[in-house]
């Protein structure tokens, strides 16, 4: 229309960074999905607590600032129950002057979440979203509703948990493009299997916590080594600790 109007149009421009900068959007409109981040903050040896179970802090200051920064440029910050039943986290945007605040996401298939933990007390003012199973207890659903919490039905796969290429898919339709997962092992072990792991935002800090220590990512089947899963694009000393960021390989 426009070179028919007489206009000169380069395409092309840019382009690389352009799809860069809106992944999110371009895969909500091809796959239906956001694009997830997992972002994993963890020991030398890629632990996420000491054999006690205790995991504040394992990074510095300068890195807990830096996430926060990750979650104010995401649609929303995702965990898994577990996390929220270990740490009780609030999952906001602090000390940035920040207006903007993610939604807070959990997966929760049989609706643990407790009705006195920091998300439910503060949903009311930022939003909280839960995806949970069919057979969620009804009478938990309405409590959670009541506190202001958005309950999200998903179907469970095989393994009883939540299938989560269909609750990508449902959030997707809910209009969500930019996914920042800081779930435990256990989430971050289900993102990877399932291929939905679009880049990979690591933090390493100079602890050695031993086999003892709970892993970053939970149980994989055993996959053959060769070419790498995700690639690094840089990474950078922020603090004392280390940060890098990983694309998932392409085809």
């Amino acid at each position: 229309m426009l070179r028919a109007a007489g206009i000169a149009v380069t395409e092309g421009v840019l382009e690389a960074r352009a799809r860069t900068l809106n992944a999110g959007f371009l895969l909500r409109v091809t796959q239906g999905r956001p694009l997830v981040t997992l972002k994993l903050a963890m020991s030398l040896d890629g632990r996420i607590a000491n054999a006690a179970g205790d995991s504040r802090w394992i990074t510095g200051p300068m890195a807990r600032r830096a996430v926060h920064a990750m979650r104010a440029a995401h649609d929303a910050v995702l965990v898994g129950i577990g996390t929220v039943l270990a740490d009780d986290p609030d999952l906001t945007v602090r000390d940035l002057g920040c207006a903007h605040q993610p939604l807070r996401l959990v997966l929760d298939t049989h609706l643990r979440l407790p009705p006195g933990s920091r998300l439910v007390r503060s949903a009311a003012g930022t939003p909280v979203w839960v995806c949970h199973g069919p057979q969620a207890d009804p009478a938990t659903a309405a409590r959670l509703a009541q506190a202001g919490v958005t309950l999200i039905p998903c179907a469970t796969g095989p393994s009883g948990r939540l299938d989560l290429t269909q609750t990508l898919q449902t959030l997707g339709a809910r209009g969500l493009t930019r996914l920042f997962c800081e779930g435990g092992g256990t989430v971050a072990a289900a993102m990877i299997a399932a291929d939905l792991a679009d880049r990979l935002v690591t933090f390493h800090a100079g602890h050695a916590f031993g086999a003892t220590g709970t892993p970053a990512i939970g149980p994989l089947a055993a996959t053959p080594l060769g070419q790498p899963d995700f690639v690094l694009d840089r990474t950078q000393q922020i603090g004392q600790d280390s940060l890098s960021f990983w694309n998932r390989r392409g085809p």
